[in-house]
């Protein structure tokens, strides 16, 4: 099973289209990174990138600057419906750094939780881009062994500075879905195993159908659909607490799913691994064994 590696500050619905607007240049940040074998070294793969996820982005119409989505409600003269929707709705290119808060300095990525700006933005979801810069960075990891750096002494309980894997197409579903025109380029075609039904696009329409508001957030809601895969959490975590999560589906690659079926298809609370649960108490926390107010390095 290929997969894809995602790296995540908060779980937060935004906004996702199809088409590709031209009101702003999508430019990638850089994030070279190393694949390592015990022949061969460690080898930069400096074409690295990162992009973000589409849920985050500016949606307006096609024609112009007006909004497909406010608030929690979708414009009905231009998403009467899901394929409509998708037809005449752009996504567009990201301020990174000014917008989202994501910067990248050599090897090192850094991701705000709330940057402020001309509105407020809360959170953001990354995918790494493989060398072509259109698709994303696809991993096999049987038998392989991934380790990163992280520092999350600034992230208090409640956050969660997450790095994981979902079963997401390497191209974001564009070959798949005629409507979707913007593909990994611009962060399209996201899963996980919760099967979330916050995702305003799936498999090329607007997730229009039976769409209501969120009671807690104003900016979010749900439809009818889902968006299913298999995925494996390598990091969730924050200064006090960590876990690695698998959570395996029946399903294989991305799929949508309706209504209550969205609950089905995958193991949605996964098989955690929480070692403060676990009876160690000591392992993991400030000036604790695995001191968190310092940057450390994670190895599967």
């Amino acid at each position: 099973m290929y997969c894809l590696l995602t790296l995540i500050t908060v779980y937060l619905a935004a906004v996702q289209a199809q088409q590709v607007g031209t009101l702003k240049a999508e430019v990638h940040p850089s994030l070279p990174w190393q694949k390592c074998t015990k022949s061969g070294g460690c080898v930069t793969q400096s074409q690295g990138k990162v992009v973000l996820d589409a849920n985050w982005r500016w949606v307006h119409t096609t024609s112009g600057y007006a909004n497909c989505y406010t608030g929690q409600k979708w414009d009905a003269s231009v998403c009467p419906d899901g394929v409509t929707c998708a037809q005449n709705c752009a996504v567009d290119g990201a301020d990174y750094s000014g917008t989202y808060g994501i910067t990248t300095s050599g090897n090192a990525l850094t991701l705000k939780f709330v940057t402020k700006g001309e509105n407020t933005n809360v959170g953001s979801r990354v995918y790494l881009m493989a060398s072509d810069d259109t698709n994303y960075e696809m991993f096999k990891l049987k038998n392989q062994e991934f380790t990163f750096d992280v520092d999350v002494s600034k992230l208090p309980c409640g956050l969660n500075g997450a790095l994981y894997f979902s079963e997401m197409a390497a191209d974001g579903g564009k070959s798949k879905y005629a409507n979707n025109k913007a593909g990994a380029k611009y962060g399209t075609g996201y899963c996980d195993a919760q099967c979330p039904r916050d995702i305003k696009f799936i498999n090329g329409e607007g997730n229009v159908a039976g769409w209501s508001g969120s009671e807690t957030d104003p900016n979010s809601g749900k439809g009818n659909y889902g968006t299913c895969c298999n995925e494996m959490d390598i990091w969730e975590a924050n200064s006090i607490a960590n876990a690695y999560t698998p959570h395996p589906c029946t399903v294989t690659g991305q799929t949508r799913c309706s209504g209550t079926q969205c609950a089905e298809y995958c193991d949605q609370p996964g098989c955690d691994w929480n070692p403060y649960r676990m009876g160690d108490k000591n392992l993991y926390g400030p000036g604790k064994t695995v001191d968190t107010t310092k940057k450390m390095t994670v190895v599967t």
